[in-house]
């Protein structure tokens, strides 16, 4: 039987200031870097072993990743960065406090923008001050696949041939796995792995540094899912 954790980030600079994240590189809070080593002491306290760890190219995921495995002394374990798990990219909102941009544009407009499964937000041009193609870290991806925004559907959509690729035959080989991502990869993965409605993955939340432990069979169905720590 296979297991997969799942951990969303630790609370970052930006979650703390209410702003638009999505593919900004910002820090780990220090409430973030607590929650990351608490996530540790979880698996430590319930045993659990990881064969491989996958995170994105994003600093909040990479530590979480890292110090969720210092504390519980796996550090050492094979580990694949990808920008497949990066978070959403949020377009032209990235940035922007959330607060602020709700008194200009409305609520509603902007729970749309947050939660639907479908509906981009306004989109950066490559061109653009803050665009993705102006990283490095992107330099070797095929600049039509650099977004300028997503919304969760396209999210799910680059998300899930990794998962096919890389991190499923590694389940279906019994490895037990840890992805350390982002709210909204992490969102994608949970709708495909539990066949989540496009209505009801609007509701679905993932805390900040709460590891979700779910078991597999031989076949890659879910046999439980927890939560730790509650």
């Amino acid at each position: 039987m296979a297991k997969l954790v799942l951990i969303r980030h630790g609370q970052s600079e930006w979650n703390l200031s209410n702003q638009f994240t999505g593919w900004v590189d910002v820090d780990l809070s220090e409430k973030g870097v607590e929650e990351a080593k608490r996530a540790g002491e979880l698996i430590k306290e319930a045993g659990l072993e990881f064969d491989q760890a996958y995170t994105s190219v994003l600093t909040r995921a990479i530590k979480t990743l890292h110090y969720a495995l210092e504390v519980s002394g796996q550090l050492w374990i094979p580990e694949t960065k990808t920008w497949r798990l990066n978070e959403r990219h949020y377009g032209a909102l990235q940035g922007l406090n959330k607060k602020e941009t709700a008194e200009k544009y409305g609520d509603e407009q902007v729970h749309i923008w947050r939660r639907s499964y479908d509906t981009l937000p306004p989109l950066l041009k490559a061109t653009d001050e803050g665009s993705a193609a102006q990283d490095r870290r992107y330099a070797d991806l095929d600049p039509r696949i650099v977004p300028g925004g997503e919304n969760l559907k396209v999210t799910l959509e680059r998300v899930i041939p990794f998962w096919e690729d890389e991190i499923a035959p590694k389940l279906l080989d019994g490895k037990n796995v840890i992805i350390a991502a982002h709210g909204n990869s992490l969102r994608a993965l949970t709708k495909y792995i539990e066949n989540i409605s496009d209505a009801d993955i609007m509701d679905l939340e993932m805390a900040t540094g709460e590891p979700v432990v779910y078991d597999f069979n031989e076949k890659l169905e879910v046999l439980s899912k927890e939560k730790l720590g509650k």
